[in-house]
């Protein structure tokens, strides 16, 4: 069973819509999100414009604010507390990764200058210490677009097994929470993890969620096991593309004809195994956006 994270956004988004305008008519103006992009990575890009694109449909106001790769810390925490000071912002989003001239730092800094009422990321660590406490209202968007997935497709959380490949601050970590607090047993696996392929394979439900391509291959997964896909990979080489897809898959002609292509960190063979898995893409990726758009009307509402 491929579970349709593509339709399950749509859905999301369509509930988004009256709260917007009922927002609208009562504040005069649409709620607004306001995204920080700095530099000129090219995925980075790609991804603003589709949650300009989404915000858009959705009857949001979205403002993109470009900065230089060549930026100061300064610069961009300037650019932050303007947007806390505007009271006409309603979320802030700074895109992640920024340029390694900001370094691991400057990053902290930077996610921890945006007003908490504002993160529609949930990465500041305010929110960050009530998505411990099961009390956020604005939690990390892939996670809990992993949830509602589970969710909306009748897939059963409390009581199972679920192990989660990575310990991201962005993914791996919110996911093991939202998973706990939904009451199932968790486990965190990373790259120190001693057998690895035999934890996996004793859970219910696995997320992968580590940005290696095809990492995750059939022995890994329980048959039956609900796998989720979080990785989006791109693939430049047609060898490698042949290695996960095989010689013949229809895939390989659109590889043909852009030069690349996105996969997840799951092999595509794991479909033999598995009870129900997501694709890459159409999988949890427009989920994300979707729980953007949701934790944007809720931070206006909210503040």
């Amino acid at each position: 069973m491929l579970l349709d994270g593509a339709r399950i956004a749509r859905t999301i988004r369509e509930e988004v819509a009256p709260r917007v305008a009922a927002f609208d008519t009562a504040h005069g103006r649409p709620p607004t999100l306001h995204i920080v992009l700095v530099g000129d990575d090219p995925a980075s890009q790609i991804y603003v414009r589709n949650k300009e694109r989404a915000g858009a449909e959705a009857g949001l106001t979205v403002a993109v604010h470009r900065l230089a790769s060549s930026v100061t810390v300064e610069d961009v925490l300037a650019t932050v507390k303007s947007l806390n000071d505007d009271p006409a912002c309603d979320g802030i989003l700074v895109q992640a990764p920024l340029p390694k001239g900001i370094g691991k730092h400057g990053t902290e800094l930077v996610f921890d200058a945006i007003d908490p009422r504002k993160d529609v990321d949930g990465f500041h660590p305010h929110n960050v210490g009530l998505l411990v406490q099961g009390r956020a209202v604005l939690k990390p968007c892939t996670p809990s677009g992993v949830v509602e997935l589970l969710d909306r497709t009748g897939h059963a959380i409390a009581g199972k097994h679920a192990v989660v490949i990575g310990r991201s601050e962005i993914v791996g970590k919110p996911m093991a929470l939202l998973l706990l607090q939904r009451d199932a047993t968790v486990t965190i696996c990373h790259s120190k993890t001693p057998d690895l392929v035999a934890t996996c394979a004793r859970a219910d439900i696995l997320v992968a969620a580590i940005g290696r391509p095809g990492f995750v291959t059939r022995e890994f997964v329980k048959a039956g096991a609900v796998v989720i896909d979080v990785g989006i990979n791109r693939v430049d080489s047609r060898e490698q593309a042949v290695q996960l897809f095989g010689a013949n898959h229809p895939r390989l002609a659109g590889f043909d004809q852009r030069g690349s292509m996105i996969v997840g960190d799951v092999h595509p063979a794991v479909a033999e195994v598995a009870g129900a898995m997501t694709p890459v893409p159409g999988g949890v990726g427009p989920l994300t956006i979707a729980m953007l758009l949701k934790n944007t009307i809720e931070a206006a509402v909210d503040r």
